[in-house]
Protein backbone atom coordinates (compact mmCIF):
# COMPACT_ATOMS: atom_id res chain seq x y z
CA UNK A 1 0.00 0.00 0.00
CA UNK A 2 1.56 3.56 -0.81
CA UNK A 3 2.68 5.71 1.87
CA UNK A 4 -0.17 8.63 1.89
CA UNK A 5 0.08 9.64 5.07
CA UNK A 6 3.25 9.68 8.03
CA UNK A 7 2.09 9.64 11.67
CA UNK A 8 3.24 12.41 12.62
CA UNK A 9 5.46 9.98 15.88
CA UNK A 10 7.18 8.23 13.57
CA UNK A 11 10.83 7.81 13.58
CA UNK A 12 13.32 6.35 10.93
CA UNK A 13 15.11 3.43 11.70
CA UNK A 14 18.53 3.14 9.25
CA UNK A 15 19.87 -0.43 9.49
CA UNK A 16 23.72 -1.78 9.26
CA UNK A 17 24.60 1.35 6.54
CA UNK A 18 27.93 0.82 7.93
CA UNK A 19 31.53 0.65 6.03
CA UNK A 20 31.59 -3.79 6.71
CA UNK A 21 28.69 -3.98 4.96
CA UNK A 22 28.49 -1.54 2.06
CA UNK A 23 31.45 -3.28 0.60
CA UNK A 24 29.51 -6.53 -0.19
CA UNK A 25 28.10 -6.63 -3.56
CA UNK A 26 24.64 -5.96 -3.15
CA UNK A 27 21.20 -5.81 -5.47
CA UNK A 28 19.82 -4.65 -7.09
CA UNK A 29 20.73 -1.25 -5.60
CA UNK A 30 23.78 -0.16 -5.16
CA UNK A 31 25.46 0.69 -1.87
CA UNK A 32 25.74 4.32 -3.16
CA UNK A 33 21.80 4.66 -3.23
CA UNK A 34 20.97 2.95 -0.21
CA UNK A 35 23.47 5.15 1.49
CA UNK A 36 22.05 8.60 -0.40
CA UNK A 37 18.04 7.64 0.04
CA UNK A 38 19.27 6.83 3.88
CA UNK A 39 20.79 10.14 4.38
CA UNK A 40 18.26 11.77 2.87
CA UNK A 41 14.95 10.75 4.88
CA UNK A 42 17.80 11.36 8.10
CA UNK A 43 17.83 15.06 7.14
CA UNK A 44 14.18 15.12 6.54
CA UNK A 45 13.59 13.57 9.91
CA UNK A 46 15.92 15.80 11.85
CA UNK A 47 14.57 18.98 10.13
CA UNK A 48 11.09 18.15 11.41
CA UNK A 49 12.43 17.07 14.87
CA UNK A 50 11.63 13.87 14.72
CA UNK A 51 13.52 11.02 15.70
CA UNK A 52 16.68 9.30 14.00
CA UNK A 53 18.15 6.06 14.96
CA UNK A 54 21.50 4.66 13.48
CA UNK A 55 21.58 0.87 14.09
CA UNK A 56 25.11 -1.04 13.48
CA UNK A 57 26.00 -4.79 14.09
CA UNK A 58 29.33 -5.50 15.84
CA UNK A 59 30.23 -9.08 16.36
CA UNK A 60 33.04 -7.95 18.64
CA UNK A 61 36.86 -8.00 17.53
CA UNK A 62 36.98 -11.51 17.19
CA UNK A 63 33.91 -12.06 15.41
CA UNK A 64 32.42 -14.12 18.84
CA UNK A 65 29.01 -12.52 19.03
CA UNK A 66 28.23 -13.31 15.55
CA UNK A 67 25.02 -15.41 15.36
CA UNK A 68 26.61 -19.05 14.81
CA UNK A 69 23.66 -21.57 14.86
CA UNK A 70 23.08 -24.81 12.93
CA UNK A 71 21.58 -24.00 9.30
CA UNK A 72 20.67 -25.58 6.02
CA UNK A 73 22.74 -22.30 4.33
CA UNK A 74 25.53 -21.43 7.25
CA UNK A 75 26.21 -17.72 7.50
CA UNK A 76 29.68 -17.04 7.98
CA UNK A 77 30.38 -12.96 8.69
CA UNK A 78 32.49 -11.44 6.84
CA UNK A 79 35.92 -11.17 7.92
CA UNK A 80 36.32 -8.28 10.29
CA UNK A 81 38.26 -5.23 10.55
CA UNK A 82 38.36 -2.33 12.29
CA UNK A 83 36.19 -0.30 10.39
CA UNK A 84 33.39 -2.93 9.97
CA UNK A 85 31.09 -1.20 12.17
CA UNK A 86 31.73 1.74 11.80
CA UNK A 87 28.41 4.13 10.11
CA UNK A 88 28.59 5.56 6.45
CA UNK A 89 30.04 8.97 7.56
CA UNK A 90 27.58 10.33 4.74
CA UNK A 91 24.35 9.50 7.13
CA UNK A 92 26.14 12.33 8.81
CA UNK A 93 24.96 11.13 12.56
CA UNK A 94 23.85 14.00 14.75
CA UNK A 95 23.94 14.27 18.42
CA UNK A 96 20.25 14.06 18.72
CA UNK A 97 20.68 10.89 16.72
CA UNK A 98 19.58 7.38 18.80
CA UNK A 99 22.68 4.92 18.36
CA UNK A 100 21.97 1.35 18.63
CA UNK A 101 24.38 -1.20 18.34
CA UNK A 102 22.75 -5.18 17.84
CA UNK A 103 24.79 -8.27 17.68
CA UNK A 104 21.95 -10.39 15.30
CA UNK A 105 19.53 -8.99 12.48
CA UNK A 106 16.61 -7.46 13.69
CA UNK A 107 17.16 -4.06 15.79
CA UNK A 108 15.26 -5.40 18.55
CA UNK A 109 16.57 -8.21 20.44
CA UNK A 110 18.70 -7.66 23.10
CA UNK A 111 18.53 -3.89 22.30
CA UNK A 112 16.75 -0.89 24.03
CA UNK A 113 15.12 0.06 20.51
CA UNK A 114 11.68 -0.54 22.13
CA UNK A 115 11.86 1.42 25.37
CA UNK A 116 13.55 4.67 23.61
CA UNK A 117 10.91 4.77 20.95
CA UNK A 118 8.14 3.88 23.38
CA UNK A 119 9.56 6.46 25.97
CA UNK A 120 9.68 9.55 22.58
CA UNK A 121 5.72 8.21 22.30
CA UNK A 122 6.46 6.64 18.68
CA UNK A 123 4.23 4.51 17.19
CA UNK A 124 5.75 4.02 13.33
CA UNK A 125 8.96 3.11 11.79
CA UNK A 126 9.99 4.56 8.84
CA UNK A 127 13.10 1.42 7.82
CA UNK A 128 15.97 1.60 5.58
CA UNK A 129 19.38 -0.14 5.15
CA UNK A 130 21.29 -3.05 4.39
CA UNK A 131 20.10 -6.28 4.03
CA UNK A 132 16.30 -6.28 2.74
CA UNK A 133 15.45 -9.84 3.72
CA UNK A 134 17.67 -10.17 6.78
CA UNK A 135 18.02 -6.92 9.36
CA UNK A 136 15.36 -5.02 7.61
CA UNK A 137 12.92 -7.77 7.42
CA UNK A 138 13.53 -9.05 11.17
CA UNK A 139 13.06 -5.65 12.24
CA UNK A 140 10.14 -5.19 10.17
CA UNK A 141 8.41 -8.65 12.06
CA UNK A 142 9.71 -7.13 15.51
CA UNK A 143 8.22 -4.20 14.92
CA UNK A 144 4.83 -5.23 13.85
CA UNK A 145 4.81 -8.10 16.86
CA UNK A 146 5.56 -4.72 19.51
CA UNK A 147 2.70 -2.63 17.94
CA UNK A 148 4.46 -0.39 15.17
CA UNK A 149 3.10 0.39 12.66
CA UNK A 150 6.27 -0.20 9.57
CA UNK A 151 7.18 1.52 6.69
CA UNK A 152 10.00 0.52 4.29
CA UNK A 153 11.48 2.74 1.64
CA UNK A 154 12.03 -0.20 -0.44
CA UNK A 155 14.52 2.08 -2.67
CA UNK A 156 16.56 2.81 0.78
CA UNK A 157 17.12 -0.69 1.20
CA UNK A 158 19.29 -3.57 -0.69
CA UNK A 159 20.77 -7.21 -0.24
CA UNK A 160 23.09 -9.65 -2.07
CA UNK A 161 20.35 -10.44 -4.81
CA UNK A 162 17.70 -9.06 -6.87
CA UNK A 163 15.26 -12.04 -5.84
CA UNK A 164 15.89 -11.99 -2.50
CA UNK A 165 15.13 -8.33 -2.55
CA UNK A 166 11.58 -8.74 -4.95
CA UNK A 167 10.38 -11.91 -2.33
CA UNK A 168 11.11 -9.62 0.78
CA UNK A 169 9.40 -6.41 -0.55
CA UNK A 170 6.48 -8.18 -2.45
CA UNK A 171 5.86 -11.35 -0.53
CA UNK A 172 6.77 -10.59 2.63
CA UNK A 173 7.01 -6.96 3.93
CA UNK A 174 3.77 -6.13 2.55
CA UNK A 175 1.46 -8.32 5.15
CA UNK A 176 3.48 -6.37 8.01
CA UNK A 177 4.16 -2.91 6.38
CA UNK A 178 3.93 -0.47 3.81
CA UNK A 179 6.30 -0.34 1.09
CA UNK A 180 7.06 2.23 -0.99
CA UNK A 181 9.73 4.64 -2.33
CA UNK A 182 11.83 7.08 -0.40
CA UNK A 183 10.07 10.10 -2.86
CA UNK A 184 6.80 8.96 -1.61
CA UNK A 185 8.24 8.77 2.67
CA UNK A 186 9.62 12.33 2.23
CA UNK A 187 6.23 13.46 0.74
CA UNK A 188 4.14 11.97 3.08
CA UNK A 189 6.71 13.70 5.83
CA UNK A 190 6.10 17.07 4.06
CA UNK A 191 2.57 16.22 4.34
CA UNK A 192 2.45 15.75 8.47
CA UNK A 193 5.12 19.12 8.41
CA UNK A 194 2.22 21.12 6.73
Amino acid sequence: MPVAELSPNAALVVLDVQEGILGLPLRPHPAAQVVDNSARLAHAFRAAGMPVVLVNVAHGPDGGAALQPRADVPHNPPALHPEYSRLSPELAAHPDDLLITKRQWGAFTGTELDIQMRRRGIEELVLTGVATNLAVESTARSAYEHGYHVVVAEDATSTFSAEHQEFATTRILPLIARVDTTDAVLAALGAVRA
